[in-house]
């Protein structure tokens, strides 16, 4: 009965940890880029009361005997489904259709990976995201451009007084990952990489297994609002019946110590 005790505990804290991923995705159902996660659980160890072997009399135990421990959250696994898209309108605003993330360059100086498009322009003309932190490479508009031009491809163009014809001042480029669920999560719609995500592949928007350039356009979230109130009500059904299962137990408990009266 004690052990009851324990296995349920563990597993209204992995609910706990379910509903915390649960309320993240839901918190940021509105988020330019965000992919939403989730909670992979695994079994505890196991009580073995019984291993199939020979007996005495000859034969042979058909199955195992064992009882659970409870279970643990061990991953939180991102989907990076393509989210929605958005028209904007901004001609800063850009949309992966596809595979790939852009690249900023972080103040440490580490390379950051984002899927958020949402660019914005300095006063000397340089492309960075709402934090901030430049595109790499760089990406510099001159100051008596027009209007910005950028192909699905990644070519920037830009019109200029005088000049009848735009020119092309710049290229952006994608990079993929073979793993890119081993991407870790540092805030702000910037990822970095992490041994289990293996090094990022650089390649111009539409190669080398890139997805295209969308100007104009936003991805949404692919967080589904529906699945994630689903999810929210099984969360919640799981730790009500584990939080029965430690009443029952100790209700076991108590009729055992009640026994001597």
């Amino acid at each position: 009965m004690i052990k009851a005790l324990y296995t349920s505990a563990s597993g209204m804290q992995a609910q706990q940890r379910n509903l915390d991923n649960t309320a993240s995705n839901i918190a940021n159902a509105n988020t330019t880029g965000y992919k939403r996660s989730r909670i992979e659980f695994q079994d505890l160890i196991y009580e073995n009361i019984r291993i199939p072997s020979a007996t005495d009399q000859g034969t042979t135990l058909p199955v195992p005997l064992q009882i659970g421990g409870g279970t643990r959250v061990v991953a939180s696994v991102k989907n990076f489904e393509t989210g929605a898209p958005q028209e904007t309108g901004n001609p800063l605003d850009l949309m992966i259709r596809g595979d790939g993330f852009f690249q900023v360059l972080m103040p440490n100086g580490v390379v950051g990976f984002t899927r958020d498009g949402a660019w914005k322009m300095t006063a000397e003309g340089q492309f960075v995201n709402a934090q901030g932190l430049p595109m790499e490479p760089p990406i510099n508009i001159p100051t008596d451009a027009s209007s910005v031009m950028i192909s699905p491809e990644g070519k920037v163009s830009v019109m200029t007084q005088g000049n009848s014809t735009p020119s092309e001042i710049g290229q952006i480029e994608l990079v993929r990952f073979v793993n890119p669920a081993g991407l870790l999560n540092d805030g702000g719609n910037v990822y970095t990489q992490t041994v289990s995500s293996g090094d990022p592949l650089s390649a111009t928007p539409g190669s080398n297994g890139t997805g295209t350039v969308e100007q104009g356009y936003l991805e949404a979230s692919n967080v589904k609002i529906v699945n994630e109130m689903i999810n929210l009500i099984t969360a919640q059904r799981g730790y009500e019946l584990n939080s029965r299962a430690i009443r029952t137990a100790d209700d076991m408990i108590s009729i055992a110590t009640q026994l001597k009266r």
